[in-house]
């Protein structure tokens, strides 16, 4: 029997089919998206914070969020990297409105001027003895007692993970053997630079985005780009992979022919005389062991770990409401390789961000997406390609990484 969510309407229950239907409500509910920022950005997962060659000095910082919740990460005076709530410890007021900056010794709120250090310890509060004998703090205020709040911070290779729950596991734990697997390949030690950024707000609810990658099923049928040059599509050899929980996942894909033939003929966007002008955005270098050319990793709950040939980027998730996310692309290479490699990711990058040649086509069907299901509320979508359980496959003919998603989701959110 499905479960009812606490705290809310009686007809906020999950349907009968289980992780095989998912319902619209889930999309665009306000009391829904509510419990999403409370249980699961802001519980016992592990988001994405950024690089740590983003502040490479004490006292860098950037501004970003977890879920919709602002933070600030930072590295202090012991080379220690920090995260902090975006929220003064006195009236909650943001303290940083800056994006990004450099040679901070402390972070002052705007409003009464409280002050914190790098390491986030509240320091200076002005009349705190008060004014000429009169009013001031109350003679037992501990200021140790009023810090930042501070998330639980794990860095790996270059990365930066924190969360809100600071009984967590380490991340390697959290993500476990298979999906530590895969991450390793792309960050395995070597010093990380970024290569740029970009970013778009959508008109969709923060899930379809998870949704999408976790969709190989869609890839031959809607990319012309993809499909045409053999980049990403179902006679490939592929494979997809889930963590215990369902909610980490990855495709893996090898680049195949350009053609077209009797295995291809539901692949109606596929055009196989399609040529480019310039051929260089086709040619790739191998960097990486294995056969795999492109390499798609969702890590629960806000990150995309994207590799399609030589651009590699994170995919932050970041919310807004229950129907619009913003998605922060940051493009990254290593420290140590070629100017020629660094210029292929940035030509290859094309392929991907607000405007790219298959990302654009994403973007569009996302909001397609939360169109419909918004407007019916009390209809489900089915999610039975390639059967009704979720496990991995050898092949992308199959939605087991969204019903694995969900699996996993409706534990979390207690539907």
């Amino acid at each position: 029997m499905a479960t009812q969510l606490k705290n809310a309407p009686l007809d906020f229950t999950w349907p009968e089919e289980g992780h095989t239907r998912v319902p619209y409500w889930v999309y665009s509910s306000p009391e829904i998206y509510k419990r999403e920022m409370e249980v699961i950005f802001g519980g016992s997962a592990y988001s994405f914070i950024g690089f740590e060659c983003e502040i490479p000095n004490p006292g860098d910082f950037r501004q970003t969020k977890v879920g919709d919740k602002p933070v600030i990460f930072t590295r202090d005076e012991d080379g220690q990297v920090r995260v902090f709530a975006n929220r003064c410890a006195h009236r909650g007021v943001q303290f940083c409105y800056e994006t990004h900056g450099k040679g901070r010794t402390e972070f002052i709120c705007p409003y009464h001027q409280w002050t914190y250090n790098l390491k986030g310890d509240l320091t200076a509060i002005p009349f705190r003895r008060g004014l000429k004998k009169q009013g001031g703090m109350p003679k037992d205020f501990d200021m140790k007692s009023h810090h930042l709040q501070q998330m639980k911070v794990q860095t790996y290779n270059g990365t930066i993970f924190a969360s809100f729950d600071h009984g967590m596991p380490s991340l390697e734990e959290y993500l476990g053997p298979k999906m530590l697997h895969w991450v390793n390949r792309v960050f395995n030690g070597r010093p990380l630079k970024v290569l740029g950024y970009e970013r778009q707000r959508l008109n969709a609810n923060w899930k379809l985005m998870f949704e999408n990658i976790k969709d190989p099923y869609h890839a031959s049928l809607m990319h012309v780009f993809l499909v045409s040059f053999s980049l990403f599509r179902a006679d490939n050899p592929s494979k997809v992979q889930l963590d215990g929980t369902g909610l980490h996942g990855v495709q893996i894909s090898q680049r195949g022919e350009q053609k077209q033939d009797e295995g291809t003929e539901d692949i109606r966007q596929n055009i196989a005389h399609l040529k480019l002008a310039n051929p260089n955005m086709l040619q790739p270098e191998k960097e990486f062991p294995g056969e795999a050319t492109v390499v798609m990793q969702t890590i629960w709950p806000n990150l995309i770990i994207q590799q399609q040939s030589n651009t590699l980027a994170m995919r932050q998730i970041q919310c807004v409401s229950p129907e619009e996310f913003e998605l922060h692309w940051t493009y990254f290479g290593y420290a140590d390789e070629s100017e020629e490699m660094t210029m292929k990711r940035l030509r290859q990058a094309n392929l991907m961000g607000p405007a790219g040649f298959v990302s654009a086509d994403d973007s569009e069907v996302m909001e397609a997406t939360q169109f419909g299901v918004s407007k019916y509320p009390n209809e489900k979508a089915v999610v039975e390609m390639g059967g009704r359980d979720f496990e991995d496959t050898d092949h992308m003919v199959t939605e087991s990484m969204i019903r694995g998603f969900y699996s996993g989701y409706r534990k979390i959110m207690g539907l």
